[in-house]
C-alpha cells in the first residue's frame, strides 16, 4: 500500500477529484460526443449544413462569454465559476432529452456552450494555482489521460446506445454532471492566491481586478491563432470524418468508433510517460514535432486506402495530441501572470471556439464542394504552417518568462 500512498502524495488532492470527475464526465460525455452530430442531422431530416449551423453555436457562445468567465474567475474563485458551468451544463444536457424544434436544440445548445466556456479557464487555472512548474505538464498529462480513459469506453458502448435510443445516453451524461458538481463543493477548496482573494475584499467593482489590455499580450494572441490548425483538425474529426468514412465503409459507425477507442486506449496507456520524456527537451521544439505528426493525420485521414492505414494515422493522431496538449497548456501557464490566469487561459480556449463555431460550417461547405480526401489534405498543410509559427512563439514567449523570472528572483534577493 506504500505505492498507492506514495501516488496519492504526489499530487494535491484537488488534482485527484478533477481526475475522478473528469473520468465520470468524459465517460458519459463520450458515448453521446461522436454521435451528437447524427443525433442533429437526423432531427434537421438530414440537412447537414443546418445540423453543422446548430453544432457551431455551442464554441459560438463559448467564445462569447469565455473572455468574461476568465476574468470572473480570477475575481470571484475557481470553485464558483466551476460549479456553476457544471450546473448549466447537466441542465442542457437533460434538455435535449425533450428537445424537438430547431429552436429549442440552438437554445440547448447555446445554454451548453455558456457552462463550457465558464468551467475550463477556471478549471486550468486552478491547475497552475495548485501545481508547481515542473509538475505541470505531468498534472496536464494526466488529466487528460483521465479524459481518454472515459473516451476509449465510451463510443463504443454509445454505439449501442444511440441504436436503442439517444435519450438514454443525455439522462447519463446529465447525471455524470451533477455528481461531479456535487464533488466540487465537497470536496475542492478555492485556489485562488490569497493575495487577489485580499484584493477582492478590500475592493469592489471593476477595481478588483487589474484592466487586462490585450495590445500588451500580442504574443498570446498569435500563440492562440497558432493553435487553430489543431483544433480545426479537431472539429473536422467529430463531424467531418464520420461523413468520409460513411463514402467508403458500411459500418461507418463502428470503424469511427473504434478509431476514438484506439485512441483513447493508447492516451490512457503511454499519455503520463510520453509527457516525462517529452518534459526532457525545449517544448517548442516538442509542439513542433507533435504539429509534424498531426499533418501526416491530415493527409492520412483523407487518402487512407484500408483500414489500416486509418489505425496508423489515428496512431500519429494519438501521438501528436499528447506531446502537444500538455506542452501548450504548461507554456500558457508559465507565461501568464497571477492575475490574468483565467483570462490567459480563457484566450487561449478560443481557438476552440473560433473552430468550433466555422469549423463544422466550413468542413460540410468543403466536403460537399471538393471531397473528404482534398479537404483533410488542406488541413495537413494548415497544419505545417501552423507549426513553424508555434515553434517561434513558443519559443519566445517562454524565453522572455525565464527573463522575467530571473530578475524578480534578482530583485527578492536585493530586497532580503
Amino acid at each position: 500500500m506504500d505505492w498507492f500512498q506514495s501516488i496519492l502524495s504526489r499530487y494535491d488532492s484537488t488534482i485527484w477529484i478533477r481526475v475522478i470527475g473528469t473520468i465520470l464526465t468524459t465517460f458519459a460525455g463520450f458515448m453521446l460526443r461522436p454521435f451528437l452530430a447524427f443525433y442533429l442531422y437526423d432531427k434537421m431530416d438530414g440537412n447537414l449544413l443546418v445540423a453543422a449551423m446548430v453544432t457551431s453555436l455551442q464554441p459560438l457562445a463559448s467564445i462569447i462569454s469565455g473572455y468574461f468567465a476568465g476574468s470572473l474567475s480570477d475575481r470571484y474563485g475557481r470553485k464558483p465559476l466551476m460549479v456553476a458551468a457544471l450546473i448549466i451544463e447537466s441542465i442542457s444536457m437533460a434538455g435535449y432529452i425533450w428537445a424537438e424544434s430547431l429552436f429549442t436544440f440552438a437554445a440547448l445548445t447555446v445554454l451548453n456552450g455558456i457552462g463550457a466556456s465558464l468551467f475550463w479557464p477556471a478549471a486550468s487555472a486552478q491547475v497552475t494555482d495548485v501545481v508547481p512548474e515542473e509538475k505541470r505538464s505531468e498534472v496536464f498529462a494526466l488529466l487528460h489521460t483521465a479524459l481518454n480513459l472515459g473516451a476509449a469506453a465510451g463510443p463504443l458502448i454509445g454505439v449501442s446506445l444511440y441504436k436503442i435510443n439517444p435519450a438514454i445516453a443525455f439522462g447519463i451524461c446529465a447525471c455524470t454532471l451533477f455528481v461531479y458538481c456535487l464533488l466540487i463543493i465537497w470536496k475542492v477548496p478555492e485556489t485562488l492566491p490569497q493575495p487577489l482573494r485580499e484584493r477582492a475584499k478590500q475592493k469592489t467593482g471593476k477595481e478588483m481586478i487589474p484592466r487586462m489590455k490585450l495590445t500588451e499580450h500580442s504574443t498570446l494572441i498569435w500563440i492562440t491563432l497558432a493553435a487553430v490548425p489543431v483544433s480545426l483538425l479537431y472539429s473536422q474529426v467529430e463531424i467531418i470524418l464520420p461523413q468520409h468514412l460513411r463514402t467508403q465503409y458500411d459500418d461507418f459507425l463502428t470503424v469511427f468508433a473504434t478509431l476514438l477507442t484506439i485512441n483513447g486506449i493508447l492516451v490512457v496507456c503511454c499519455q503520463i510517460a510520453i509527457a516525462k520524456f517529452a518534459d526532457r527537451f525545449p517544448a517548442h521544439r516538442v509542439i513542433l514535432i507533435a504539429y509534424l505528426f498531426l499533418a501526416c493525420v491530415g493527409f492520412g485521414y483523407g487518402w487512407a486506402p484500408s483500414f489500416l492505414v486509418l489505425i496508423i494515422a489515428e496512431t500519429l493522431f494519438t501521438i501528436g495530441e499528447m506531446l502537444n496538449g500538455p506542452q501548450i497548456q504548461k507554456a500558457i501557464s508559465v507565461m501568464a501572470p497571477d492575475e490574468y490566469r483565467g483570462r490567459y487561459f480563457a484566450i487561449f480556449g478560443a481557438n476552440w471556439g473560433i473552430t468550433g463555431t466555422i469549423g463544422p460550417s466550413v468542413g460540410a461547405v468543403a466536403f460537399r464542394g471538393i471531397g473528404g480526401a482534398y479537404w483533410f489534405s488542406i488541413l495537413g498543410l494548415l497544419l505545417l504552417i501552423g507549426g513553424l509559427f508555434q515553434y517561434r512563439f513558443v519559443r519566445k514567449s517562454l524565453s522572455r518568462s525565464q527573463v522575467d523570472t530571473s530578475s524578480a528572483k534578482q530583485t527578492n534577493a536585493a530586497i532580503s
